[in-house]
């Protein structure tokens, strides 16, 4: 394998983690960057219509739940309350729900992220089961192949595949040295003995993956699709606007600055913004990297760390049939890729190819504790342009400019894993919820979280006892 022309560190996992788990002292995250980066997704001309939606007039002061953060986990969650309460109703009226939003509607990493939608089928599966034990790392798998089957479903229910740009091409991991080849086959092989369906992988070897996608590295291949994230999310926040079971506020350009108690009022949190406050029972933290903001114990290795990604648009050289509708990753996830659908109405035959990553590049930090997603990493941004040309010679133009750049703040856990947590007994948080940090791997995880913490949050309302599905890893609930 030819891995010397490769533009970027290989197999650098395991010094990101040492550097993530570094103790150290940074502060809780601050409020999002007013000026971020033009994302692809969002400034495309029309692709958010709810971009201001809220932003102006009377700032809804009373609400049964505050949901901060209007991503897919803030409005997967509201969507779900309205699921979880459907023949439920614990009053004459809808429940009031409220979503805040620091910057404009799905500004944060999911209208940044790589479109992907691609749940794991084996991959690190011998890690988490050396953690958590066999069980817990089936029901990750389960977790993300669940989420992806729910969206899935949803957008063809609703006939959205056109709406969301939904593209069922499948996924194939590149594996660009030999160190690779064999973790990924010691995750595989333990997968399959611990009784995970890998009917569905498919094995590469070079000489197949030259013949068939132009690249010499060994590949292999699984389920998977790509979309527009922030129009899949439009869609589920107008389906959770329709239900009756809820009356549901947006009010964009409305950071919360603070929270504080309301004593024993039945509206137990004051949720401070520069336009007001809101009055409610219930609060849920969809804020991700963001998280320590509001609440600054979870700064740190310990919590949730901000963590600086950078994706470019580029454009093929080659035509989409020979490039492939599959999405893809290479070099233990580090960078992925895909080719947007072609315009072919307009002349056009050359996809736009997505391509996120490049972090490795810059050492020590790999861009931890980077809250600002309104600067672009140049050195991160060379390997970027450089890795493609590179994977697939001939298939993109070396020295080429990318069409649009920009980067997004993930938010990074010890364990890889989200937090899906409910209160502890004390009243310091009781109400309180959070689903976040998901460590750069949000679009299969963050809408059958947010369904969880909605059950949670229902199940109160109830009174009733709430017993997690069998597909959340028990690992992910803990307290506040």
């Amino acid at each position: 394998m030819a891995i010397s022309i490769l533009p970027v560190p290989l197999n650098v996992y395991a010094d990101q983690q040492r550097m993530l788990l570094l103790p150290t002292d940074q502060g809780r995250a601050p409020l999002p960057v007013p000026n971020s980066t033009r994302s692809f997704w969002i400034d495309t001309p029309g692709a958010n219509p709810l971009a201001k939606e809220g932003s102006q007039g009377t700032l809804t002061a009373d609400a049964d739940v505050c949901i901060i953060g209007s991503g897919i986990t803030g409005i997967s969650a509201a969507y779900h309350l309205g699921i979880a309460l459907e023949g439920n109703r614990y009053t004459e009226t809808p429940l009031k729900v409220v979503v805040l939003e620091a910057r404009d509607f799905c500004a944060g990493a999911t209208g940044r992220n790589g479109g992907h939608l691609t749940p794991w089928v084996f991959r690190d599966f011998s890690p988490h089961a050396t953690a958590f034990g066999n069980d817990e790392a089936l029901r990750g798998i389960r977790l993300e192949q669940h989420t992806a089957a729910e969206i899935v479903k949803i957008i063809k229910e609703h006939t959205l595949e056109s709406a969301v740009d939904l593209v069922e091409g499948g996924h194939i991991d590149l594996m660009l040295n030999a160190e690779e080849v064999a973790d990924m086959r010691t995750d595989y092989e333990a997968a399959k003995a611990a009784g995970a369906n890998v009917d569905t992988v498919r094995w590469m070897d070079e000489e197949e993956m030259i013949a068939n996608y132009g690249t010499s590295y060994p590949g292999v291949s699984v389920p998977g699709h790509n979309l527009w994230p922030l129009k899949f999310v439009t869609e589920v926040y107008k389906l959770a606007a329709a239900s009756p079971q809820l009356s549901l506020a947006l009010h964009t350009n409305t950071p919360v600055t603070s929270l504080s108690s309301n004593g024993d009022s039945p509206r137990r949190w004051n949720v401070t913004t520069p336009r007001g406050s809101v009055h409610c029972s219930y609060v849920l933290h969809a804020t991700n990297a963001y998280a320590s903001h509001l609440l600054p114990h979870m700064t740190g290795p310990a919590g949730i760390i901000p963590t600086r990604g950078q994706v470019i648009a580029t454009r093929a050289s080659a035509e989409l049939d020979v490039i492939s509708r599959r999405s893809w990753s290479a070099n233990q996830g580090s960078e992925y890729w895909f080719p947007r659908p072609v315009d072919a109405a307009n002349g056009e035959t050359r996809p736009l190819v997505i391509l996120g990553g490049g972090r490795e590049a810059e050492t020590p930090s790999y861009e931890l504790y980077e809250a600002d997603d309104s600067v672009l990493n140049p050195q991160v941004g060379a390997v970027l342009r450089k890795f493609l040309p590179a994977v697939f010679p001939g298939r993109y133009e070396e020295g080429a400019e990318p069409e649009m750049e920009w980067t997004g703040i993930m938010g990074y856990t010890a364990s890889g894993d989200p937090f899906v947590k409910k209160p502890a007994e004390a009243e310091a948080f009781k109400g309180q919820y959070i689903s976040a940090g998901y460590s750069g791997h949000g679009m299969p995880r963050a809408f059958a979280c947010a369904d969880a913490v909605a059950q949670m949050i229902v199940a109160d309302i109830l009174g009733k006892a709430w017993t997690p599905p069998d597909w959340l890893p028990r690992h992910y609930i803990t307290q506040l």
